[in-house]
């Protein structure tokens, strides 16, 4: 049986297992979310996208009630802001909105 903790293997497999920490060293570590690593602890990410994107004209109470509640609403609203989104309610904020704050902000 393999044991991935101390690198080795059984005397007849040939070569050692990789360890943990090559493991880890390939996907990264947990802790390092890099800069849109708070798109995976969204709330909108465990809901219906097209909430977030309705039609012209279309209700957009659905989505800004998800964002009213989600950890990181700032970091989707400066993302938004940086990026210079055109569409959909980012940090809970539809375009018209965000266009808003961009011209005060100048």
């Amino acid at each position: 049986m393999w044991s991935i903790y101390d690198g080795t293997v059984p005397s007849d497999a040939g070569s050692p297992a990789p360890t943990l920490a090559a493991v880890v060293d390939i996907f990264g570590a947990a802790e390092d979310d890099g800069p849109l690593g708070w798109q995976e602890r969204a709330l909108c990410a465990q809901t219906d996208p097209e909430a977030f994107f309705p039609e012209k004209g279309g209700s957009t109470r659905e989505a800004k009630k998800v964002c009213a509640s989600c950890d990181v609403r700032s970091e989707c609203l400066d993302y938004a802001l940086e990026n210079d989104e055109r569409f959909g309610i980012w940090g809970g904020l539809s375009e018209r909105e965000r266009r808003k704050l961009k011209r005060r902000a100048v």
